[in-house]
């Protein structure tokens, strides 16, 4: 009798060309996803006088240094002109669709890939951006790579990797009101630490995650790997099938529904075995915020700040010390009471239609206390954000409503925090200067990052949407 499999060994098993001695495999790689930062990967290339092995199998989008704001007058910054014309030059010479800044759908490469039905079940992708654990929400195994390894994948459509370790988390029960797959993601890594899935592939199972939106999947998959994670996959369903259907780049027809019977198909064998499993009460999940400068560093948000004298790990003591002072906040401090300057709500964790429509429903007929920059996933979102009147809800409140790009989450297009300022912030880290010099981030999904806009402080968002449409 065959081995049972989880669907991580299946589509790797499918996709493996040769093995090492040292256990390494040679792996077909269906997509590569470039941006930016793969320009260093073309450089290599063009060093050896090589070409892109697959174009065709290689998108590019402009994301990370795109400027969300003006972006009518192009980029002031002339490094980052420098860098956008760059990609533009060197996907134009190996003959690579890109999506660049004039392109209708122009976006973050984990938003805008999934929403062309370019990211598909089974499929194994790879892009230079540790985010890249997104598109495991579709069924796909795809994973970030470094930029050495960009340049082997351009010239070759192949990756050599070690197999991961597997790593099963199954959430049960149903999310109470107003959670959402931020607060789920968020509980997870403060539980497990940003350490333990190192060295695994994790599949998401359970009540909780299939009850969750491909949306909301989306999100839980991009922030698994801030667990230390590789990758991580739910199995695809009729919530995948319904996503992809009519998508550009996906199959049309009789082939699309040739091809779904195969998605569903692909699920882990009943009797499969895990290499650890993680199991996690969905009634136990509460709305969320980091506190200090590591995604593990987050509580519910009705919790108090932990006091480090009272901790027997010194190790563990130290680095709340640390995170404490770099936040400027006391021991035992009440979450709930901690002062925001600014929110942004954006980036690859939570920009979708789904995420602006939380927001805007916690925003809609209430007026900021503090200003924040809203800005949208793709221009494919911020059309229908348009067309569905959320950027008037989120203007009329009094925040900013901008392009598409990875804005404030990284602090290196121009749109960044002020040092010292604290921003709530839809993000994936929340590191020390991630989105400018001296800048503190309080990482939130995007109704509470919707509700410390109106009170100016991290705020339970939850009696804010009583009575209210969900």
């Amino acid at each position: 009798m065959a081995k049972p499999l989880t669907v991580i060994d299946k589509i790797w098993n499918s996709h493996a060309i040769l093995e090492r001695e040292d256990g390494d495999t040679l792996l077909w790689l269906d997509r590569h996803y470039v941006h930016e930062g793969s320009n260093h990967g073309f450089g290599q290339v063009a060093a050896r006088k090589a070409t892109v092995a697959r174009p065709d199998l290689t998108f590019g989008i402009a994301d990370h240094y795109v400027p969300t704001r003006g972006r009518e007058h192009g980029a002031a910054n002339a490094e980052i002109r420098h860098m956008i014309e760059l990609l533009s030059t060197n996907t134009s010479q190996h003959g690579v669709n890109l999506f660049g800044l004039d392109d209708p759908r122009q976006g973050i490469v984990h938003v805008t890939m999934p929403e062309q039905g370019l990211t598909l079940p089974g499929l194994m992708i790879v892009c230079g951006d540790s985010h890249t654990s997104t598109h495991g929400a579709l069924g796909a195994y795809a994973f970030g790579i470094g930029a050495s390894e960009v340049a082997h994948v351009l010239m070759t459509q192949t990756i050599w990797q070690k197999r991961p370790k597997l790593m099963r988390i199954r959430i049960d029960g149903r999310l109470g009101p107003a959670i959402n797959a931020k607060d789920l993601a968020l509980t997870l890594i403060a539980r497990i630490g940003t350490g333990g899935a190192t060295g695994h592939a994790i599949e998401y199972a359970g009540e909780a995650i299939r009850n969750l939106t491909v949306e909301g999947r989306l999100t839980l998959c991009n922030l698994s790997i801030e667990a230390g994670s590789r990758l991580a996959i739910i199995a695809p369903d009729e919530k995948t099938i319904g996503y992809l259907r009519g998508r550009s780049y996906a199959p049309e027809g009789a082939q699309f529904d040739r091809a779904a019977e195969q998605w569903l198909a692909l699920k882990t064998d009943p009797a499969a075995v895990f290499d650890r499993e993680v199991v996690v009460n969905a009634r136990e999940i509460e709305p969320s915020a980091t506190w200090g400068i590591s995604p593990e560093q987050a509580l519910p948000i009705n919790a108090r700040l932990p006091d480090p004298d009272r901790v027997p790990d010194e190790n563990r003591a130290q680095a709340i010390r640390a995170a404490l002072d770099y936040m400027d906040l006391k021991p035992g401090m009440a979450m709930n009471e901690i002062p925001i300057d600014r929110i942004f709500i954006g980036s690859c964790t939570n920009s979708r239609i789904e995420d602006l429509r939380a927001a805007a429903a916690v925003l809609a007929g209430r007026h900021a206390a503090i200003p924040g920059l809203v800005s949208p996933g793709s221009m494919l979102v911020k059309v229908q954000a348009e067309q569905e009147g959320l950027n008037r809800i989120f203007t009329q409140s009094g925040l900013e409503w901008s392009d598409s790009g990875c804005s404030m989450c990284v602090g290196m297009n121009g749109d960044i925090v002020a040092p010292g300022e604290r921003c709530a912030s839809t993000a994936n880290r929340n590191f020390k200067g991630r989105q400018g010099p001296g800048a503190r981030t309080h990482l939130v999904s995007p109704a509470m990052a919707a509700a410390a806009a109106l009170t100016g402080r991290l705020t339970d968002v939850r009696p804010l949407l009583e009575g209210r449409a969900p």
